[in-house]
């Protein structure tokens, strides 16, 4: 192989071989690129279906429809990649908040470093509600508007969680003593709530005046009368995530993180909601049923959550 020309030769030969693989390579690549997004696209369209059909069902969509100011707000916009985000609490909101921040400021910072706690108190964030009417008609009919939801009663148990089963302040104090004064606990009121009294108290109120944390989701963002144009949800939020920050046109570097309020803490899911209803009796689920029925219905949700589960 000292020879020069021996080297070309072998140049020569290789280089086509190569070449042909590469592309043999990108061609096995992009099919599966594209199947993968033909894939999300279907999933999207079914989600999209089952909203609508309920929609109907219910007569929930409106065609005299006004943006009401309880909605507007839960509506945070990115006017710089034209961007609406409907907070949905317990479905991984402040780390879309994160995600906000950063595209607001412009930077190119983990996500990561930004803290837990400013998300909901910083100024950064502007919701629909701080424009006109006019405009947040405008800004609705042309902004990529994105939609995030979780299994209702995972979303419970978690609301739960994370209020009432560490200081938190306002929820761990002002409402859970309101709980306790509703259950008419005269003894240990010093304790945490429970999470039977927490559900007789969640299922008692007046679907609209709930707690935003728990509150159906029908109502933070009503999808009926506002077309999402993606429809995300927790269990498949890394993949629906990725999906919109390619649509805006986020920096490459965004990405949607795996934190959450305790690290320490497992975070809810499936098994960890099932020992939770299981403290339930059959009249509790039964009315947690009908108070969160129209999510069910809407996002295409199923009870149990997992096959096997009794009273």
């Amino acid at each position: 192989m000292n020879n020069p020309l021996q080297k070309l030769f072998f140049i020569l030969l290789f280089s086509p071989l190569l070449g042909m693989f590469l592309l043999q390579l990108f061609r096995i690549l992009n099919t599966e690129m594209t199947d993968s997004e033909e894939l999300w696209l279907q999933m999207q369209h079914n989600r999209r279906d089952t909203l609508n059909a309920t929609c109907l069902n219910k007569t929930l969509s409106r065609s005299e429809w006004q943006l009401e100011h309880r909605v507007a707000q839960q509506l945070f916009v990115d006017d710089y990649h034209k961007f609406i985000y409907c907070s949905v609490p317990k479905a991984g909101c402040s780390n879309w908040k994160k995600i906000l921040i950063l595209l607001k400021l412009n930077l190119s910072r983990d996500v990561a470093d930004v803290i837990r706690g400013m998300v909901h108190k910083t100024n950064l964030l502007k919701t629909l509600s701080s424009y006109s009417p006019k405009k947040q008609v405008e800004l609705l009919s042309t902004y990529t508007k994105v939609m995030v939801t979780r299994h209702p009663l995972e979303r419970l148990v978690s609301a739960y969680r994370d209020k009432f089963l560490h200081p938190s302040g306002y929820y761990s104090t002002v409402v859970a003593n309101e709980i306790k004064v509703f259950s008419k606990r005269k003894q240990n009121f010093t304790e945490n709530v429970t999470f039977q009294e927490f559900i007789n108290y969640v299922v008692t109120r007046n679907l609209k005046n709930m707690d935003v944390h728990w509150k159906p989701m029908f109502l933070l963002c009503d999808p009926c009368n506002i077309h999402y144009d993606i429809l995300g949800k927790f269990e498949t939020l890394s993949e629906d995530a990725d999906r919109v920050l390619r649509r805006i046109s986020a920096p490459e570097s965004l990405y949607y993180p795996d934190s959450k309020s305790h690290a320490s803490e497992k975070r809810t899911n499936n098994d960890i909601t099932l020992d939770y209803l299981r403290k339930l009796t059959f009249d509790q689920v039964r009315m947690v049923m009908e108070a969160y029925q129209i999510d069910f219905s809407m996002f295409g949700y199923s009870f149990p959550l997992k096959t096997g589960f009794f009273l």
